[in-house]
């Protein structure tokens, strides 16, 4: 593996009195799906001079020490006049507290539920906080008059976004962000950065679907040409095109026939994690998530989302041998609203037994609900295995509903008819058999894949389409490597990766297999195999098209004929 550069800190202007401290790491910050794309990020952080100073969204533990350093480089601490927080977590914390500490008397300006939070993270410091609950501004002189915007989720229940009239730009945080890290400061050349932006949105956003569209309705009213997010670059050359987006995706979640209600709460942010993976699955899969954190939500809000949904999923810490209180409230609920058509599962985290998700499991099976998946049991922090695990538990989640909603449907009908002849001439369309192997450090998956073709001489390109809810599509974003195993005819190989595996089954057992140069499997009884790398990819519908180089190759089975695949519909594979 290439070495990692160091983690650093970036500092440059971005407007009058207004500067940007962006601490990168070019190697995944924590082991969460959001970060799966291991391009790195930024965790950006901002500085505003006026007659007063303030800093906004001060970075987490990672990177305090080289952060205060590049801070202390550029101003006393001891003439910092406030503290704006976006949101607050214990890793945000230790930075937040090594700052009081050397200046007691810094103002932190956060909403109510970051206040109250801040007083379970830092119980031994009295904070000066200045609570945002509707319209207060902080003045700053020389026109830097911050007007705040609460924009909560159930992620997220205090976030805060800032907006500085005497630069007009919007410093929103969480909302519009992208792991990435680079040398870039602003979006030039926005198109590169869409996949990731993508990719963060879908991890992020789409299970706040509701609340992200109520944030974003609050930020019409705040004239801003720039954005500022707390990852990656900062936003003004594709701004337009990447608000509209966000409207496009928010309206493709609210137009899912189905929804699952993900109900959770977390105590170390370790049940918050998995909570994510599984929404992750779901959405690739096209069903729609609604993430509740019951920690802070109403009764009647959980109620509304088991009524309105077609599964629900819980997920509990367990502290003192028990489950939170609010996660009991929930599931008194649920259970005195969700009818027994409705799919149901169970996770959850602990650090010794795990007794609340006993419990969980118990009260839904002596209710008589199916379950969607076995349930999850994480002890301490998810490894990289656990969350891949947990994503594919979510995408079975999902298609076993969406099973569930097509044997309801009723069948047969004129339009029904044409459209399988339509099925049946799209099916003539044959191509090879051949199997996408892919490997990233202790992760490994594979798919059967016929949708492949020739795309391009020079360099020699193929496009390959992949479903939006195959594990494996995970692998195949730019710069990612594969092998392409071009099957030969026979059915052993096309027999053993046409089943439909368990999350986190091993799809090699039983299979020779030997590494490639880019370090993912060969399948050793293939006719030829190419070693790749993605370009490219494109949305279509239901699929990605995957564009690829062919970096290297080889025949090994200069007798053999390459398998195709014949079908009868273009309905399904």
């Amino acid at each position: 593996m290439a070495d990692v550069k160091p983690r650093d800190v970036q500092v440059l202007p971005i407007a009058a009195q207004t500067r940007v401290l962006r601490s990168r790491t070019w190697d995944r910050l924590k082991f969460e799906i959001e970060y799966a794309l291991r391009k790195g990020t930024t965790a950006n952080s901002y500085l505003i001079e006026g007659d007063r100073t303030v800093l906004l969204d001060p970075p987490g533990e990672s990177f305090t020490d080289i952060f205060l350093a590049a801070l202390q480089d550029r101003l006393d601490l001891k003439t910092l006049a406030a503290i704006v927080l976006g949101h607050i977590n214990p890793n945000r914390g230790k930075t937040l507290e090594k700052i009081l500490t050397i200046n007691p008397a810094i103002t932190v300006i956060c909403s109510n539920p970051a206040a109250i939070s801040l007083q379970k993270i830092l119980p031994e410091i009295a904070i000066n906080c200045f609570i945002i609950k509707n319209d207060e501004t902080f003045d700053l002189g020389q026109g830097h008059h911050l007007q705040f915007i609460p924009t909560p989720s159930p992620r997220w229940s205090d976030h805060l976004c800032t907006y500085d009239p005497a630069t007009e730009i919007l410093y929103t945080d969480k909302l519009f962000g992208a792991h990435v890290c680079g040398d870039q400061i602003l979006d030039e050349g926005w198109q590169v950065y869409s996949d990731d932006r993508r990719y963060y949105f879908d991890c992020l956003m789409a299970p706040h679907a509701t609340q992200v569209e109520a944030a974003l309705e609050k930020l019409t009213d705040y004239p801003a040409p720039l954005y500022a997010p707390g990852h990656g670059p900062l936003i003004r050359y594709g701004l337009s095109e990447l608000k509209q987006s966000y409207h496009t995706w928010l309206a493709d979640q609210k137009a899912k026939a189905n929804r699952v209600a993900l109900i959770y709460a977390s105590a170390y942010g370790n049940t918050a994690i998995v909570a994510q993976a599984i929404a992750r699955g779901i959405t690739k899969a096209g069903v729609a998530v609604e993430a509740i954190n019951c920690e802070f939500t109403t009764p009647e809000a959980i109620k509304t989302a088991v009524e309105t949904s077609a599964g629900f999923i819980m997920g509990s810490p367990t502290l003192g041998g028990h489950a939170p209180t609010q996660v009991q409230t929930a599931l008194g609920i649920v259970l005195a609203t969700a009818d027994q058509s409705k799919l149901a599962a169970v996770f959850g985290s602990y650090g010794w037994s795990g007794e609340a998700i006993d419990m969980l499991e118990q009260k839904f099976r002596d209710a008589g609900y199916r379950f969607g998946f076995d349930p999850i049991r994480v002890k301490f922090t998810p490894t990289d295995k656990i969350i891949k695990y947990c994503e594919e538990a979510g995408t079975d989640f999902a298609q076993a509903l969406k099973r569930q909603q097509k044997q309801r449907q009723p069948k047969g009908s004129v339009t029904d008819s044409q459209a399988a002849r339509l099925e049946q001439a799209v099916g003539r369309i044959i191509g090879s058999l051949c199997v996408v192997t892919v490997q990233r450090e202790e992760l490994q998956s594979a798919m059967l894949a016929s949708w492949v073709s020739q795309a391009s001489f020079a360099p020699p390109g193929l496009t390959i389409a992949v479903a939006k809810d195959r594990a494996i599509e995970d692998f195949t974003y730019g710069g990612d490597r594969f092998v392409l195993n071009i099957l030969a005819e026979g059915k052993q190989l096309r027999k053993h990766f046409m089943k439909n595996y368990a999350p986190g089954e091993d799809r090699f057992e039983g299979i020779s297999t030997e590494p490639a140069d880019n370090g993912c499997p060969i399948l050793t009884d293939a006719l030829a195999y190419l070693e790749c790398r993605v370009e490219n990819r494109m949305e279509c519908s239901d699929h990605w098209l995957i564009y690829a180089v062919a970096e290297t190759g080889k025949v090994l089975n200069e007798n053999g004929t390459t398998a195709v695949h014949h079908r009868k519909t273009g309905s399904y594979y």
